[in-house]
């Protein structure tokens, strides 16, 4: 009951932090890029936050104790590497152009048909990631009531509770929030970590246990289906992510460039290291308790970390933690509800009804959250698939049919509308043509690596068919669309 008791609190809190934070809000650009004016500390926050998620605490330590390290090559490895790509290569020339979405950059470099066809691509994606967490909510609170919540109820419950506070401040409350669970994350789960490593001799005999058992082989065999499937798991996530909204809108919430650049590369760094925490004290949970941990192995994998904090560990510990994995889940939630709703808006939308007024804007992105969210908790009541599957799997759309164009259309002076309609096209043609052909047992690679492959080819054979795009996409000096729609102002 005090668990329960303390978490409710916690929950509170995050709600009064949302709305407190919704007081900022009187534009669309406050709400969907924060005013562009996030420090280098809540920048940090919001990207580690954003992507510290169920799959981080749930999905991927129970896939490496199924798979080990050669299983999680997508989340955290292709996860972090996206993160550090964008900071490295992509923070600066996007932030230059002061947009107000990831579409925006379509629309004013190739046109509004690509604008059209790869902001609904982008949209697509996130109902797998955000049905996941809403899943992962849907399970703690089930955990936490010892049943008397179904996981369906808890679904509802905490998609309420996100709903509230993401609707009322957008961006200025994600950001605040996110950096109050970012702090519940990084302290309760150090102090967890500390904890459990008492209960098995220390970290070494841990670590010791996982490489005798083979669990850090990371690198696949010199086979070409091996090798395939490798990169098909890195690149899913290390190049699929890159041309999302959520992360699009921390790069442009900072206050400059500079913040923008150096703040997604730590937050990526930090989100790989915070990711080994949850890993380390699910295989220490196969330790303290192999009976337990390999039935529920067997009936649900993305129970044991719970059951191991509730089951072996004092009260204040299980505060602790389950404090820090609502966090990670209500974060990541916030976020990706957010994203696709205000590319929704802004570029499906608003291209069509160019006389909107700002404020009419507002409403219709707090509209299309509460639609979006609809959709993601219906898709959730009827999935059957793991969080980390869940999450893996969304970023096979953004693979194939936008990444190419962003990073042509930010790099290659050849890049044109023809190519990047083209490419994304066949990019994911070819991998739905392959995940059907898998179905019947041929599957020369990873249909999402096809997908990748045929639209390189595709921005290729446009980019040397027809004239290059104008390089306008690589300009700063422009503030305003190829419709007259003002982009967020600089400071």
């Amino acid at each position: 009951m005090a668990l329960i008791v303390f978490v409710a609190l916690y929950v509170m809190a995050s709600i009064a932090i949302g709305l407190y934070a919704a007081r900022r809000v009187s534009t669309s650009a406050d709400y969907v890029i924060a005013g562009r004016h996030l420090p280098m500390h809540m920048t940090v926050a919001t990207v580690f936050a954003t992507w510290f998620g169920s799959e981080t605490v749930l999905g991927i330590p129970a896939t490496f104790l199924k798979e080990g390290a050669g299983g999680i090559v997508a989340d955290p490895f292709g996860a972090a590497l996206c993160l550090v790509l964008v900071g490295l290569f992509f923070a600066r020339p996007l932030y230059r152009m002061q947009l107000l979405t990831i579409g925006d950059f379509f629309r004013r470099k190739y046109g509004p048909v690509v604008e059209f066809v790869v902001s609904l691509c982008i949209c697509a994606s996130y109902l797998g990631w955000v049905s996941a967490q809403i899943i992962a909510l849907g399970l703690v609170f089930n955990i936490l009531s010892a049943g008397a919540i179904s996981v369906q109820i808890g679904m509802c419950a905490g998609l309420a509770i996100v709903l509230l506070y993401t609707i009322a401040g957008g961006m200025w409350s994600v950001a605040l929030t996110d950096f109050f669970q970012m702090t519940i994350i990084g302290i309760g789960l150090i102090i967890v970590v500390f904890v459990v490593a008492g209960l098995v001799g220390g970290p070494g005999v841990v670590i010791a246990h996982a490489a005798a058992n083979g669990k850090f082989n990371i690198l696949p065999s010199l086979s070409t289906g091996a090798i395939f499937a490798f990169l098909g798991a890195l690149l899913t996530m290390g190049f699929g992510s890159i041309p999302q909204q959520d992360v699009f809108q921390r790069v442009m919430s900072a206050k400059n460039e500079t913040v923008a650049a150096r703040g997604t590369i730590i937050g990526g760094c930090l989100y790989f290291c915070f990711a080994m925490i949850p890993i380390f004290l699910a295989y220490s949970a196969n330790l303290i308790d192999a009976k337990a941990t390999g039935e529920l192995m067997a009936k649900d994998s993305q129970r044991i970390l719970p059951f191991l904090i509730l089951n072996h560990t004092h009260l204040i510990v299980q505060i602790i933690f389950f404090g820090a994995l609502l966090s990670a889940i209500m974060s990541t939630a916030s976020a990706t509800l957010l994203a696709p709703a205000v590319l929704f808006a802004e570029n499906i939308i608003r291209p069509r009804r160019p006389e909107l007024a700002d404020r009419t804007l507002l409403l219709i992105i707090r509209v299309c959250v509460l639609v979006f969210a609809a959709i993601v908790l219906t898709l959730a009541l009827n999935s059957s698939m793991s969080i980390f599957k869940m999450v893996e799997n969304a970023y096979k759309v953004t693979l194939t049919g936008a990444f190419v164009p962003l990073a042509a259309g930010v790099f290659w002076r050849r890049a044109n509308t023809q190519g990047a309609l083209l490419s994304s096209g066949v990019g994911i043609a070819t991998w739905l043509m392959f995940e059907v052909l898998a179905l019947y047992g041929f599957a020369p690679m990873p249909p999402q690596l096809a997908g990748f492959f045929a639209a390189c080819a595709g921005m290729m054979i446009g980019g040397y068919a027809y004239p290059a795009a104008s390089d306008s996409a690589a300009s700063s000096e422009t503030g305003t669309g190829s419709e007259g729609r003002v982009e967020a102002p600089h400071p």
